[in-house]
């Protein structure tokens, strides 16, 4: 198969497409024919040697953790998937490839009203935004949310699923992606270019920061005592929380396929859908990467597979 390997951390340039035999799938493993892979932030912080020190990868990798594609085969164990079905979720990584081994525990069957490479711009993004605001900030309906960069990936799916939780959403976008971000459900939208967001937000109950950095400081300003700051970008500083009151943590994805098909259920009744901002033939991964991190990207940058090139693009 052919599958985009990592033999170094560095720049985009160490991105290889090569010919590797496929994987071969454990007995609780699902082999998958990818289809499309999602592209995120976290593919090329690991492939920059960014979060080595917490994240080490064993070299060389195949990079990629969203996947959606068809069952290819199914390990001895596995009773929860057969050969031929379309599913989408998450891998520990591989996804950048023709073939890809995947946990039950982190697939499900792809929404029914999405196609492969819409379906693979959902797993992380969809579930990082939702343990977020229910897992971890606890938002209720009738509650006020702020999503910082809510045109984004994961931003785009938070305004989606606080809206469909009862919540008052403000999200920070500029003013290009103002109207997308109101299309998605926001009550509110502030161009952060244009108005600083803490004149404007104010008893806020959540807090949900993707960007860290300054946008989360000043944050803690918008927060409502006893509100909570989610960050899924850099650790917070929780003494400053505390000296305001407020409450603040970093947190993690964790796979899980009975959200994946939670999230399927409220995609095929049209509650929430997905945007693509681009799409690369997996030959192209080096400029799906360097897109991802120039940033203000709006939706999510896919690979095709079926739209394979013959050689890597220099």
């Amino acid at each position: 198969m052919r599958a985009i390997r990592v033999h170094r951390y560095g720049e985009s340039d160490v991105l290889q497409l090569e010919t590797v035999a496929p994987p071969e799938p454990q007995p609780n493993e699902v082999l998958i024919r990818v289809q499309a892979a999602g592209v995120n932030p976290f593919d090329w912080k690991i492939r920059s040697g960014m979060v080595k020190e917490v994240l080490p990868m064993p070299l060389p990798y195949t990079p990629g953790m969203d996947v959606a594609g068809i069952v290819e085969a199914v390990g001895t164990d596995v009773k929860a998937f057969q050969v031929g079905q379309s599913v989408y979720g998450e891998l520990k990584m591989g996804a950048y490839a023709e073939f890809a081994t995947a946990s039950p525990d982190t697939i499900a069957l792809k929404p029914r009203t999405l196609d492969f490479v819409q379906a693979a711009s959902v797993p992380m993004v969809s579930m990082t935004a939702y343990q977020a605001l229910f897992n971890h900030g606890d938002l209720k309906p009738g509650q006020t949310v702020l999503i910082h960069a809510a045109s984004g990936g994961v931003g785009m799916f938070a305004v989606q699923f606080a809206k469909w939780r009862g919540a008052y959403v403000i999200g920070t976008a500029s003013a290009a992606n103002a109207d997308f971000v109101r299309s998605l459900g926001a009550n509110q939208v502030i161009d952060y270019r244009a108005t600083p967001f803490e004149q404007v937000a104010q008893n806020v109950d959540v807090v949900l920061d993707t960007l860290g950095g300054d946008t989360q400081t000043r944050s803690y300003a918008v927060l409502k005592p006893g509100g909570i700051l989610i960050s899924t970008s850099a650790p917070p500083d929780t003494q400053e929380a505390q000296r305001r009151g407020v409450r603040a943590k970093m947190i993690s994805m964790e796979a899980s396929a009975s959200l994946l098909e939670q999230i399927a259920s409220l995609i095929d009744s049209g509650q929430v859908k997905t945007d693509i901002a681009q799409t690369f033939p997996l030959s192209q991964a080096r400029q799906a990467q360097e897109l991802s991190q120039k940033g203000h990207v709006r939706g999510k940058i896919v690979l095709q597979m079926s739209a394979l090139g013959s050689a890597l693009s220099q």
